[in-house]
């Protein structure tokens, strides 16, 4: 099955020349996955538990206790650090929110819409959509727009699939009212694509500003992920002088959570917030801004 042929040209090499709000050369946005209570479980009548971040040998059939206290760390100590150090820095950036760990904490998604930051969807669960069928994916949108909504008063307009989307996934977003997503990791600025003829708001994500990388053994030291963040920010910033760039950051509570991590957190903040022209933003409003500033143009 094909959705549409793959691009590989993108801009290419007329990348447009685009306006960032009070001509900001980088618009960066901070994302927070916020997935503890929504991983697979066997107390959830999941066949198996979660493996991601998986670092003793158990049965898949059975309880880890040690994988799942890592994501009980992130909901219990770790988001708190992070909104901390966000609130310190002055950022407002974006939450990827599983509907079942909202409803497992809704003080913590009380708190990301009292600071000001932004909610994406990121599953019900946090699960896979590339084999879901198309009303049971539906459903699970739809169960995590309500969730999202009951605890923290905001109603969601971004998505962001674990792993993979479906070939559906972005036909049934736009009919459940959403304007853009993220499921992508192939550009510098967003961009749109046709689904039924109509223009989607796709604004990019990234694995290698990404704090996954302590679990995958690439990264050890909060400096070091300071260092590589800020190599990105240089060129960005380098480059948005005749070209204003994005620039993503993902963060996990249970990974860059921890003491030693969030030290390159709290470097990078201090550091990108020395420059001018810099537009810490959250991912709806960088939606919204190329939307209406560039629909017509580019869509």
């Amino acid at each position: 099955m094909t959705e549409a042929p793959r691009d590989f040209i993108g801009y290419g090499k007329d990348v447009p020349k685009v306006e960032w709000p009070n001509g900001a050369r980088i618009a960066v946005n901070m994302v927070l996955n916020y997935e503890a209570g929504a991983e697979f479980n066997i107390m959830d009548g999941d066949p198996q538990r979660e493996t991601s971040g998986d670092f003793y040998p158990h049965p898949l059939d059975q309880r880890s206790f040690g994988l799942e206290s890592i994501f009980e760390y992130g909901s219990r100590a770790g988001v708190w650090r992070i909104l901390r150090l966000l609130e310190e820095y002055g950022v407002q950036g974006t939450i990827f929110a599983c509907g079942r760990a909202i409803e497992r904490n809704p003080q913590a998604a009380r708190e990301f819409t009292n600071l000001g930051h932004d909610l994406v969807g990121h599953g019900y669960r946090w699960e896979a959509h590339w084999d879901m069928a198309p009303e049971f994916e539906r459903d699970q949108i739809r169960r995590t727009v309500q969730a999202v909504q009951e605890a923290s008063g905001f109603r969601m307009r971004g998505w962001f699939c674990r792993y993979l989307r479906s070939f559906n996934t972005r036909r049934i977003l736009m009919d459940e009212g959403f304007t853009f997503e993220c499921t992508e990791f192939n550009d510098d600025l967003p961009y749109f694509v046709r689904v039924d003829g109509k223009p989607l708001c796709i604004v990019p994500y990234t694995l290698d500003n990404n704090d996954v990388r302590f679990f995958r053994g690439t990264l050890s030291t909060g400096e070091q992920f300071f260092q590589y963040l800020r190599d990105s920010f240089d060129i960005l910033y380098r480059e948005g002088a005749t070209h204003p760039r994005m620039m993503s950051v993902g963060l996990h509570d249970r990974i860059i959570g921890r003491p030693g991590p969030a030290k390159g957190l709290q470097m990078f903040l201090e550091y990108a917030r020395r420059f001018p022209d810099v537009w810490f933003a959250r991912r709806t409003d960088i939606a919204d801004f190329w939307t209406d500033r560039y629909g017509k143009e580019l869509a």
